[in-house]
């Protein structure tokens, strides 16, 4: 359960919550520049989540995702790689036998993605189970209802069990912000999601109308900051759903880099989950070292 009556209590928030959007618009406006920025934008695409979530996905296609992510090395020598793949559970073993480029992380989502709604139980199981099979990093998903009907304390313990359930992998919790809107209740989950045990936080599934926002973004950084400052443990932020565009990408880094410093802008502690994006800003990064080739479909 919980480890105190009321966790929240233990912080508060340094900023307004009615400014956030102010707040978030003055970052980016200050940081504008960095979009020509070729080092800034390699760093980016080595954090990023590569993902593949659809319903059509099968062993063969997951194999072929795979396959150019192995071949990338080669193909773009001067080019960091992506910071992990993400796919659905069941393709956890191709994602173990297959996956061969150094560093990539082996990411796969859980406990009921993207919905969050089964059974406990079944949620610490497929949890484990992806472990098992050799995942490294699982993405799940608050029982979004339940936080917002302010049932705390049983998203908190679900949480909990399933930081257990992944042993050695890493978790990263999902609190589909696109859902919950309101800044003061992001900054609950943030902390709740933190305190039961999130290496990361993330902002979105991508699966409902309203994704990764800039302004959920800053309220999660400002979060994870109070949270490294009271227990001195990093807790990485991985914005997703919807970041398709390198401005998009180059917004979510300066809110990074302005809230919790450079020693976050890593793939240790940033992530984007993105499917298209890794295109675009493979075409702009190209385009800034003189081989504008068009329009990259690599990925």
């Amino acid at each position: 359960m919980m480890q105190s009556e009321n966790i929240l209590d233990d912080y508060t928030p340094d900023f307004k919550f009615e400014e956030v959007e102010s707040l978030a618009k003055k970052i980016i406006d200050d940081n504008k520049e960095i979009c020509n920025d070729i080092e800034v934008l390699k760093k980016i695409f080595n954090c990023i989540d590569l993902t593949t979530l659809k319903e059509t996905d099968s062993s063969n296609s997951v194999m072929a995702f795979i396959q150019k992510v192995n071949q990338f090395e080669k193909e773009y020598p001067n080019i960091p790689n992506v910071g992990g793949i993400c796919v659905f559970p069941v393709f956890t073993p191709i994602l173990k036998q297959y996956l061969k480029a150094e560093g990539v992380n082996r990411a796969v989502v859980s406990a009921g993605f993207p919905a969050s709604q089964t059974f406990l139980d079944l949620k610490v199981l497929e949890t484990k189970k992806a472990v098992d099979f050799g995942a490294n990093e699982i993405d799940v998903v608050i029982s979004v209802g339940e936080f917002i009907e302010g049932n705390y304390e049983f998203v908190y313990e679900e949480i909990r069990q399933l930081k257990e359930a992944c042993g050695k992998a890493h978790l990263k919790v999902i609190l589909e912000t696109g859902a919950i809107k309101d800044p003061e209740l992001i900054w609950n989950a943030s902390i709740i999601a933190m305190d039961a045990g999130a290496d990361f936080i993330k902002t979105s599934t991508g699966k409902i109308p309203v994704a990764a926002t800039i302004k959920a973004a800053y309220v999660m950084c400002r979060a994870i900051k109070a949270f490294n400052a009271k227990h001195k443990r990093k807790v990485g932020f991985k914005p997703a759903g919807g970041i398709a565009e390198t401005y998009e990408a180059v917004n979510y880094y300066a809110v990074v880099k302005d809230i919790l410093g450079e020693e976050w802008l890593n793939k240790d502690l940033f992530r984007i989950g993105a499917s298209r994006l890794a295109n675009n800003l493979l075409s702009d990064i190209l385009k800034l070292e003189g081989e504008d080739k068009g329009e990259v479909k690599f990925f």
